[in-house]
């Protein structure tokens, strides 16, 4: 039995990284995360482009740019979406969920989902790095981590992973990516 299973190592090639303005006290808390966790793990920073876009919703249409030109081993995709009070969030974070799982197989690149999708502000600063006060005086602080981290481990494991697994072969009931010949 072959296994093929990806790592944290840096792979050649660049990273790319969508982000959202809105809400930036949280997405600079995912970006400074993602960007850390590229370096610790040796990308080079001159390997590393950032896009900024206006909000979540956008963040599709750059990542599609960026996966056309064929220049990025991986593009991570970080935003905070925060429910209100109406539906406004579902419609958003569906369209945005799905266009970006539609560019990775479109591309055959992995496209990383990093948008927060969370109830409160208070979950969107603890899934960004931020502290969260518990309930009760003696209670410590609470961490659940930085979904910025998680979607730059994952990037470096999905390019290693892709690169170890044997090369695709023209399919002529399949069309093409969009861009490519067979």
């Amino acid at each position: 039995m072959k296994v093929f299973q990806g790592n944290p190592q840096a792979p050649e090639g660049r990273f790319a990284i969508v982000v959202s303005r809105y809400n930036e006290s949280i997405t600079r808390a995912l970006l400074d995360g993602a960007v850390r966790t590229l370096l610790e793990h040796g990308v080079p920073e001159e390997q590393i482009e950032v896009a900024w876009v206006p909000g979540a919703f956008e963040i599709p249409t750059v990542a599609a740019r960026l996966a056309a030109s064929g220049r990025y081993a991986a593009i991570l995709c970080l935003g905070a979406v925060i429910r209100g009070e109406t539906t406004h969030d579902q419609h958003i974070n569906r369209a945005v969920s799905l266009s970006l799982a539609q560019l990775g197989a479109q591309y055959r690149l992995p496209v990383l989902f990093g948008v927060l999708t969370c109830n409160t502000l208070e979950q969107a600063i603890a899934r960004s790095g931020g502290q969260v006060p518990t309930q009760g005086k003696d209670q410590p602080t609470s961490r659940i981590g930085n979904k910025g981290i998680e979607c730059a481990l994952a990037a470096l494991e999905m390019v290693n992973l892709l690169r170890q697994l044997p090369p695709e072969q023209p399919n002529p009931t399949v069309p093409p990516p969009s861009g490519q010949k067979q």
